[in-house]
């Protein structure tokens, strides 16, 4: 439960400390591809997003669609631009992929620098039906996300 441990340290502002908590929860679990992404997250909050994006810890194997779709968006190169239409084309749909493909969006804007795309995706993410019932800690996560910033509804 370590990952945990690094998004509150994220959420703290603590981004360095995150950063070093998602790079050696990765080293023990080479494959973990959300606390790669995590990781940059935090590193785009110390170094920018660009060289944080060429520090991105390197993961194989992930079987998820939309987790693959994010992966690649966040690492960027040849298949960004293709893996924005997917994530894009799944927050239309339902289930894990439409919540997933929205809070991650929203997170790569705003780690970009895209205040209201970043809002308007996070928000679409909480607003999900399986983020109001799936009693998944991600979906909670994006409440608290909405919540830090300052986005509610009545700001839309």
């Amino acid at each position: 439960r370590l990952w945990q441990r690094g998004l509150s340290l994220y959420y703290a502002d603590r981004f360095m400390e995150g950063a070093k908590q998602f790079r050696d929860d990765v080293a023990l679990n080479p494959n973990d591809t959300e606390e790669s992404i995590w990781a940059m997250l935090c590193e785009a909050r110390i170094l920018g997003f660009e060289e944080a994006r060429r520090q991105m810890i390197t993961i194989a194997g992930e079987r998820r669609p939309y987790m693959r779709a994010i992966y690649d968006l966040f690492r960027g190169g040849e298949r960004e631009a293709k893996s924005l239409s997917v994530l894009q084309k799944m927050t239309a749909g339902s289930g894990a992929d439409q919540f997933y493909a929205a809070l991650y969006l929203g997170l790569f804007a705003e780690a970009k620098g895209d205040t209201e795309a970043a809002r308007r995706e996070i928000q679409k993410s909480v607003a999900t039906t399986y983020a109001k019932s799936s009693g998944d800690y991600m979906a909670a996560l994006a409440r608290v996300h909405v919540a830090v910033r300052g986005w509610n509804k009545s700001d839309l």
